[in-house]
């Protein structure tokens, strides 16, 4: 069973940057699985943040391009989300996702395996 567990969250002011991570471990993980981000701020519904497919190619939500990048370190089984410039509508709690076929940005595709998020705050 593939476990994921984010870790690097925490409370940042406006403007500034964070870098969570995504440790996966578990039989059955592989490179070969796509990675996600997603966050669900409260009273609003879930929504995906970056993407990663084994290629190491990287899709975006519009809200957050040229801001957050999303990178995998598959020697570790780890996957991370650099976000910058970060504003307060930022907030919310961050899920990785792992799936064996896909991630889509559109979030219309629900990948096999979760972790159980990390809370983002961002002040004014």
């Amino acid at each position: 069973q593939v476990q994921l567990a984010e870790s690097g969250g925490g409370s940042v002011q406006a403007g500034g940057s964070l870098r969570i991570s995504c440790a996966a471990t578990g039989y059955g993980y592989s490179s070969r699985y796509s990675l996600g981000w997603f966050r669900q701020a409260p009273g609003k519904a879930r929504e995906a943040v970056a993407c990663i497919d084994s290629d190491g190619s990287t899709d975006y939500a519009e809200s957050v391009k040229g801001r957050f990048t999303i990178s995998r370190d598959n020697a570790k089984n780890t996957g991370y989300l650099q976000m910058n410039t970060l504003q307060p509508e930022d907030t919310a709690m961050y899920y990785c996702a792992a799936d064996p076929v896909w991630c889509s940005i559109l979030g219309d595709y629900k990948m096999d395996y979760w972790g159980k998020g990390i809370q983002v705050t961002i002040s004014a």
